[in-house]
């Protein structure tokens, strides 16, 4: 064969042979490929993610600031944990899953376990700790546990936590006030904080509404904005070197949380981080076509002990434990697939923490719109609920009040088990008790009893 030749064939060969395909490490290790997606799209849905959830490193340290803690080493540690358990859950399960504070249980800690129990932040903070602990001993078990409580109980529960939240806001922005005679009332209409509060809120839903990635962000600057204009906000800056965050860090008093009166409170915690987490997975992970038929999904078990150690590690540095945020769903809609998209949210939240002048000077009325509006989100699933079957309803609807009414998860999750239970029972339907809520409402009623 001539040299003409070969080099014909050769050109060929290459012209018409498939060719392997070079891959970095980086689609190999997220596997980027087979999920039909790329760097550019995942980034993109880290950034669309951040963008709808950044709220929650002004609103959390506004939120634990209550409870006595130092609001600007709270805003540091926010960022850190929020970025460690992002990153976290985008290396180990490759879930595209943000991770942050809780909304629910930020609130809880502060206005119950600090304010209305009188614990000390430090003690209060190691509940969340022992809480997470339990939790992350559950993880294995919690396909049983979710599936041996009833839809009702954990409807009841998410809707209680979401009216909770929504009261703190409405406080917050003193829309809602104490009164001697009524408990509460309308406060001020023409405060400022009143006017602003309701402004923040509207403004967010209705960004919300049409299709504004960033309308929580954006809703709380504005209003933080005017209250500059109105010189009801001090300006302090906008960024700076991070502040030490030693005054919330390793401060808890372990074993202050072990006091047999605080074993109810532990149990709540890890119930509603258990549920919580849960659906959110469940949810995010279907949206992004992850989930099988039975509403498994990939690395589920590594999941949830991410989000349980990573909740104990948060404890650790002095804010409440973490969870997967539901606006992780907004990455999943602009095409995130693999967990590279929860590692660039974890990047961001680094950077964030250069931002903490930012993050001093927004006021309490500016935040409420977004405590207001997730209480709204956590209402949605109401519907849920069989409103004819008394032995559903009745315990869904004691779930429901009992959490803001009583201010506390603890006591609205427990008339939760214990009616539902009697309700069954009454019924002569004892046998759809299962084992777990048959369990817990012992354990409830135990309480009650050497209380």
């Amino acid at each position: 064969m001539t040299t003409s030749a070969i080099r014909d064939t050769r050109h060929l060969c290459q012209s018409s042979c498939p060719q392997p395909q070079k891959t970095g490490w980086i689609e190999r290790f997220f596997d980027l490929s087979a999920k039909g997606t790329s760097i550019k799209q995942e980034s993109m849905a880290g950034v669309t993610t951040f963008l709808t959830m950044a709220y929650i490193i002004f609103v959390n340290p506004q939120i634990l600031s209550a409870a006595g803690m130092d609001a600007q080493a709270v805003f540091v540690t926010t960022c850190l944990i929020a970025a460690i358990g992002s990153i976290a859950m985008g290396i180990f399960a490759n879930l595209p899953i943000a991770m942050a504070p809780a909304m629910g249980l930020n609130s809880y800690f502060a206005f119950f376990l600090v304010g209305s129990m009188g614990l000390g932040w430090q003690t209060g903070m190691a509940v969340i700790f022992w809480g997470s602990l339990l939790f992350a001993i559950a993880a294995p078990f919690r396909a049983y546990i979710i599936t041996s409580i009833p839809t009702s109980l954990r409807v009841g529960i998410a809707t209680g936590c979401g009216l909770f939240i929504a009261l703190i806001g409405l406080h917050n922005a003193h829309i809602i006030v104490d009164h001697p005679a009524t408990m509460v009332t309308l406060g001020n209409p023409r405060s400022a904080e009143f006017v602003l509060g309701c402004l923040g809120f509207l403004l967010m839903v209705g960004l919300v509404h049409r299709g504004f990635k960033a309308a929580v962000v954006v809703s709380i600057a504005t209003i933080t904005l005017i209250g500059l204009a109105i010189g009801d906000v001090q300006y302090t800056g906008i960024a700076s070197m991070p502040p030490s965050i030693a005054p919330v860090v390793g401060q808890l008093d372990y074993m202050g949380a072990l006091d047999m009166s605080l074993f109810g409170v532990i149990l709540s915690v890890m119930l509603v981080s258990l549920f919580e987490s849960a659906g959110t997975f469940i949810a995010v992970t279907d949206k992004a076509g992850l989930t099988d038929s039975t509403g498994n999904y990939p690395n589920a078990t590594k999941s949830l002990y991410i989000d349980s150690l990573g909740s104990a590690g948060g404890a650790f540095m002095g804010t409440s434990s973490i969870c997967p945020f539901i606006e992780s769903a907004t990455g999943v809609v602009d095409g995130g697939r693999s967990g590279l998209m929860a590692v660039v949210v974890g990047i961001l939240f680094l950077l964030a923490i250069f931002f903490s002048p930012l993050a001093g000077m927004i006021p309490a009325y500016a935040t409420a719109g977004a405590l207001i509006y997730v209480g709204l989100l956590m209402t949605a699933d109401l519907t849920k609920v069989n409103w004819e079957d008394f032995t559903e309803s009745v315990p869904a609807f004691a779930a429901t009040i009992m959490i803001p009414f009583s201010f506390t998860l603890t006591e609205g999750i427990a008339t939760g088990f214990i009616s539902y239970t009697f309700m069954k029972i009454v019924a002569g339907r004892y046998k759809e008790i299962s084992p777990v809520c048959a369990l817990l409402t012992v354990v409830f009623l135990l309480r009650y009893a050497f209380l």
